[in-house]
């Protein structure tokens, strides 16, 4: 899943991966080398999920945007992600979801998906 995500990114005019991560731990240590533009994390990570990965984030650097991506997307889980920092949530199979949240938090905005 991984793998698609990145190559439906990069397909994207002017987008590039910087990097990726196999759980949320790894993103965390990832995220304190460099700055992105913004940052896509799926809910469901092993070894820490999406939901404390992008609390963590946030506290490190407010501004960095994020989107979380999830099979199980509720509205409940999105007042937990706004509660976390998150500005936006999508299905993470559903292709158009994830390149208009992408878009949207890049241009400070909200995206919840419903």
């Amino acid at each position: 899943m991984r793998r698609s995500l990145r190559n439906l990114l990069e397909a994207q005019d002017h987008w590039k991966v910087c990097d990726e991560a196999a759980n949320g731990r790894e993103a965390l240590a990832k995220f304190n080398d460099e700055k992105f533009d913004v940052v896509v994390l799926d809910f469901q990570m092993p070894v820490m999920d999406g939901l404390e990965a992008a609390k963590q984030i946030t506290r490190r650097s407010a501004g960095t945007p994020i989107l979380m991506v999830t099979m199980h997307a509720s509205p409940q889980l999105a007042v937990e992600a706004r509660k976390a920092g998150i500005r936006g949530v999508c299905a993470k199979a559903d292709i158009k979801c994830v390149i208009e949240g992408v878009t949207a938090v890049l241009e400070n905005k909200p995206y919840f998906q419903n």
